[in-house]
């Protein structure tokens, strides 16, 4: 009888969380780009889902090159956001949260898909984030990954295969991730 009652439970919460991210309270769509957002996906109903995470550099805002290569035998949390994305600002603190916690074992990358790089200054700021954060100007690293809403979420395992994928974020989200990371470590 638990085991029912939890599942009831889980599919509450999704059914939940997937009325709230076609409300676009979690999950957003560039301006303009129509309704709905993205749902939660789990890695596998992605299409990356166990297989190698594509390889990219661009130049991180802080001079540096921010590529998965740099990160190699280690956990990767890459992040698809935009300033406009409010989801996106309640992300971040939380995923410093969690760059801080895992230090030298996580790398936690940020490639920001806003159409302009002005603005991304101050977001940094704003959210405090200090792990690497890079602008994919021409969307090419985004087309790679099949994004389709903002944020998302790749987790990467050590040997660089794609391991778990999160659309949209809430507070709460925070545990799920890090219990995703916990089980790569």
């Amino acid at each position: 009888m638990a085991l029912g009652c939890r599942a009831r439970s889980r599919a509450w919460q999704f059914a939940v969380l997937l009325v709230a991210s076609s409300w676009g309270a979690f999950a957003c769509t560039p301006p303009g780009a129509g309704s709905g957002a993205a749902a939660p996906l789990p890695a596998s109903d992605h299409p990356l889902s166990g297989s190698p995470a594509p390889t990219f550099s661009l130049s991180a805002l802080s001079g540096s090159a921010a590529s998965l290569d740099a990160y190699a035998g280690r956990v990767v949390l890459l992040d698809f956001w935009a300033t406009w994305c409010d989801p996106c600002k309640l992300s971040f603190p939380a995923y410093q949260s969690l760059s801080a916690k895992y230090g030298d074992a996580l790398a936690v990358v940020a490639i920001s898909e806003d159409d302009e790089a002005d603005g991304i200054g101050a977001f940094i700021r704003e959210t405090g984030a200090t792990f690497p954060i890079a602008w994919d100007n021409d969307k090419a690293v985004a087309q790679r990954y099949q994004i389709s809403g903002m944020p998302t979420l790749f987790i990467i395992d050590k040997s660089g295969l794609v391991r778990f994928v999160h659309s949209g974020f809430r507070p709460g989200d925070e545990a799920q991730i890090q219990a995703a990371i916990d089980s790569l470590m």
